[in-house]
């Protein structure tokens, strides 16, 4: 309060304080102001007012004081000292807010010049008895504190100027009335100007140059903003769905990104140097049929998306692929190109930029979604800082009316749950139900499993369905029928079940989907690099394998698609048409979350022996994106139990992480380090494992002198050394725990925070009391003492006939 009022009161000079302008900083002198102040305006309305004689006689009737007392009840001394705290004045006072930004540029003008209060005379103090204090300053004293607000802004540079504007709580309108006030040449401009106009115009220009870039610059991240994909259709999820469902399109967003980041470099480095050398193929090229976009097989064998495709020799060399890994001589001034090392490179350096980005995108979002350690309070910032002041169109002011509705109805549900515990009957009820049903689940993932195995085993003793092309798709048709049937048991089972609120329900749900999908997977690693390999020896395995899981992928698509059309679409025709109900189904997120998971790992699995399987990963989000937004609006309701979804992206990632990235790199491993590669196709076709082609590389290196023996040092000791690869999983394991550590300090210190807030109100409102309570002391001290002067006073006859009586 003492920086608002201190250039608005009347200091007296002395001469030797000629030049220097004193300032009310000492906190001692302002508070023992303040005191005087209190007592001065206590007496005042001592003296003025009758309405404090019908409180007092109000108050003497009461023989206690309670601690917490309502602003109706105090006195009006102390009303008038509760409305002019700061805290009260700031937010009302518009001369208040120009007086306190007036204090803020004295101070960033004379820090280093401003003298101290003890070293200044009594006369020369500020004094803050002559202040009356008001709620709503006239309008000339605000013109006078805004003219004196933009004399000081002038002295100040430009880049302070600016920034103290952008700070200022006031008006967009007047922010703007007070920078064009503020930019009037001052006088060290008008002597520039008449001793040269050179300097006023170079000025000039280059603030308008400055101010141009910064509005370019503006104009520009406005633009990028607005060319975020998808970025109104997710506020419209998330306005009319909420934050459940707003999660998942949130997750497949993600998943596209990282998808585009590795295929980034597998175009980069395998399949662009690749279709700059094509080899020649050994007999006529295969006629596609169509089936091929199904299968993968046919026309696509012998293209860069599959491993078979590419050459083991070094590139630009005069020589074809020769097939028994002999080396040609590469012509002259040729730069050569290592395919079978950039191969194994390329995809390590993919998976190893996957796991840092996943690791920082899983610790960022941790960060985000548990930083704040309770919601106490959240409703209120809700529903009183939740409204964006820069939406003027209509329809996006509609869409941020859905958003603060929903966000509401979710923190109303969240807040209701906590109020109804269950009691002990109802939670042991619950345990068994639970039991019971997670018992079925683990049996029906058991049961999803042999079956896989007890098929795969049927497909491969029987050589002459191998043959067709069509049959190709029945172990994929298989499995994506069991991994579509199957959850849909576990949601009836779960709808058998009480449980405590719907954000505990999507994680039951999703932890029986993940162990159904990671027990097929298992099943199908097995079956692809154990029994696959040793079957089709002397064939190219890899382009099986690659093949395969493109299959997976696309039956996994269009059973998603059959999916939608009849479990949304047809499911919301009946329940219209014939059951005469209003109810749609609603969207199942743990289904479709674990569905994105189940496409990134067989993505991921197959990275080594189809390099374009990324592509068609991106081109299958996109329309997954694009169906279910539809499917969404058009046939599914919002949630009948709202629900804040306030950590469901870390928990995605989290299971993206772990059980997924960690599995598909253990089996790219396994394949690169243990199993022999195929003897007629591929880049290492020659070498008795995949990795063998990095030894080959050092051994070439050894032997070309001593200008690059560096090389096989680090590949030494950095590659082959299992120690640099736990000292670097040991540093990602530090930085998640770390992180975790930091983001639980900052829940603790938020909560001493809110602790030590809330007990300084509980000390403010102490102290009011203590000063209501001593007031109203004084001002019985004082009747009493006026009441005996009176009796003192009285005529000796009045007080004869009052003994008489």
């Amino acid at each position: 309060m003492a920086q608002p009022l201190a250039f608005i009161l009347d200091v007296p000079e002395t001469p030797g304080d000629q030049g220097q302008e004193p300032s009310p900083y000492d906190e001692s002198e302002v508070h023992h102001s303040f005191h005087q102040l209190i007592q001065e305006q206590s007496q005042w309305v001592a003296q003025e007012g009758l309405e404090l004689q019908q409180r007092e006689q109000e108050a003497t009737g009461s023989g206690q004081q309670t601690l917490r007392r309502p602003e109706g009840t105090q006195s009006t001394a102390t009303l008038r000292i509760l409305a002019s705290m700061p805290s009260r004045t700031i937010g009302r006072s518009r001369g208040a807010i120009i007086s306190q930004y007036y204090s803020r540029t004295v101070q960033l003008r004379r820090r280093s010049s401003r003298p101290l209060l003890g070293n200044l005379v009594l006369s020369a103090r500020p004094s803050l008895r002559l202040y009356d204090l008001e709620l709503d300053p006239t309008a000339r004293e605000e013109e006078e504190k805004q003219s004196l607000l933009v004399k000081e802004l002038q002295s100040l540079a430009v880049a302070q100027r600016d920034h103290m504007l952008r700070g200022m709580p006031l008006s967009l309108a007047e922010k703007r009335s007070l920078r064009e006030k503020s930019r009037t040449p001052t006088g060290k401009w008008r002597g520039q100007r008449g001793g040269g106009g050179v300097f006023s115009c170079c000025g000039r220009l280059r603030y308008a140059c400055v101010l141009a870039l910064h509005s370019l610059g503006l104009a520009l991240l406005s633009g990028l903003q607005a060319l975020t994909p998808w970025r109104y259709a997710l506020k419209r999820i998330g306005g009319q769905f909420g934050s459940s469902v707003l999660s998942y399109f949130l997750f497949l967003k993600t998943l596209l990104a990282f998808n585009a980041l590795l295929l980034l470099l597998l175009v980069a480095f395998i399949m662009g140097p690749q279709v700059a050398f094509l080899p020649t193929l050994p007999g006529p090229a295969p006629v596609c049929t169509g089936l091929e976009l199904l299968t993968g097989a046919g026309c696509f064998t012998h293209t860069v998306m599959f491993y078979g495709h590419y050459s083991n020799a070094t590139l630009n060399q005069p020589c074809g692929s020769p097939l028994d890994g002999s080396q040609c001589t590469p012509r002259a001034g040729g730069l050569p190109y290592n395919m079978p090392l950039a191969y194994l490179y390329t995809v390590g350096a993919g998976f190893f930029i996957t796991c840092i980005t996943l690791v920082y995108s899983m610790a960022h979002s941790f960060g985000e979604s548990y930083r704040v350690g309770s919601t106490s309070g959240i409703h209120a910032i809700t529903v009183f800082c939740s409204w964006d002041y820069k939406v003027t169109q209509k329809r996006a002011s509609r869409l941020q009316q859905d958003n603060i509705r929903t966000r509401l109805k979710e923190l109303l549900a969240e807040w209701q749950l906590r109020q109804s515990p269950r009691s002990v009957c109802g939670r042991l009820r619950q345990a068994a139900a639970l039991g019971l049903a997670w018992l079925l689940c683990l049996g029906t993932a058991l049961g999803c499993a042999v079956a896989v195995h007890v098929f795969s085993e049927f497909l491969i003793q029987s050589p002459e369905a191998a043959g067709q092309e069509a049959a190709l798709l029945v172990l994929p048709l298989v499995v994506g029928l069991l991994n579509l049937g199957a959850p849909y048991l576990c949601r009836v089972l779960a709808a058998l079940e009480p449980h405590d609120s719907p954000v505990l329900e999507v994680y039951v749900a999703i932890c029986r989907n993940l162990i159904l999908k990671l027990a097929i997977l298992g099943t199908l690693c097995y079956h692809w690099l154990g029994r696959r390999v040793a079957v089709l020896q002397g064939q190219c395995w890899e382009d099986f394998v690659g093949q395969e899981l493109y299959r997976f992928l696309v039956m996994d698509f269009v059973l998603m698609l059959l999916d939608t059309l009849f479990g949304e679409l047809v499911w919301r025709i009946i329940s219209e048409k014939k059951l005469k109900r209003r109810r749609k189904p609603e969207f199942d997120i743990a289904r479709n979350v674990l569905e994105l998971i189940y496409g990134q790992t067989l993505t991921w699995l197959g990275v080594l022996f189809s390099p374009l399987l990324p592509a068609v990963q991106i081109i299958k989000l996109l329309l997954v994106f694009y169906v279910k937004k539809t499917s969404l609006l058009a046939n599914c309701q919002a949630p009948r139990q709202p629900w804040l979804a306030s950590h469901m992206s870390t928990v995605f990632l989290t299971l993206l992480c772990f059980p997924a990235f960690l599995g598909a790199a253990v089996f790219l491993c396994y394949a690169v380090w243990q199993v022999k590669p195929s003897s007629t196709c591929g880049p290492f076709r020659t070498l008795d494992s995949m990795y063998e082609a990095s030894r080959v590389w050092v051994r070439y290196l050894e032997a070309a002198g001593p200008r690059v023996s560096w090389l096989p040092w680090v590949h030494r000791y950095l590659v082959e050394n299992t120690f640099f690869v736990f000292l670097v999983s040991a540093l990602l394991l530090a930085v998640i725990y770390l992180n975790i550590q930091v983001v639980r300090g900052q829940r603790r210190v938020i909560c001493l925070l809110k602790e030590q807030i809330s007990n300084e109100g509980e000390d403010k409102i102490f102290l009011i009391n203590k000063l209501h309570s001593i007031y109203e002391r004084k001002e019985r001290e004082e009747r009493s003492r006026v009441g005996t002067t009176e009796e003192t006073a009285a005529p000796p006859a009045l007080l004869t006939e009052e003994r008489g009586d």
